[in-house]
């Protein structure tokens, strides 16, 4: 097992969750009759569309960071914070997709994981060109 398979699996379930998301606003085009490019209609396409926009924003900002943490702090605990970033991410799809309102603690888990994934990651750029 190389020093990197952690974030490499990170990063392809990531892709997997986006791959899902994408599914299910497919699935909800063709249960609510929504045509492309339409983004509007039946309450629950909005639902599946916002779940997948707001996961993509959110992964577009998470594997930049998860990389740099991996190579410049940890790899273990970048798996171990990206892990629990993905855990985060699917929780609140599943709730947001269940009721809009319960959708917030999936999104907290998801924003602290990135957050320590950012600080840690800058963390350990500063320090690796200071020291």
């Amino acid at each position: 097992m190389n020093a990197h398979s952690g974030p490499t699996l990170i990063t392809l379930a990531t892709s997997l969750l986006l791959f899902a998301c994408a599914a299910y606003v497919g699935r909800c085009r063709v249960r609510f009759d929504i045509k492309a490019p339409a983004t509007t209609g039946h309450p629950q396409f909005e639902v599946a569309y916002r779940i997948q926009m707001n996961t993509l924003e959110n992964a577009v900002a998470f594997l930049p960071v998860l990389w740099v943490f991996a190579l410049n702090v940890s790899s273990l605990w970048a798996t171990a914070l990206g892990g629990l970033w993905l855990a985060g991410r699917v929780w609140y799809a599943f709730s947001y997709a269940r009721d809009p309102k319960t959708r917030g603690s999936g999104f907290l888990v998801s924003m602290l994981s990135f957050a320590a994934l950012g600080l840690g990651g800058a963390w350990g750029v500063v320090h690796g060109v200071l020291g």
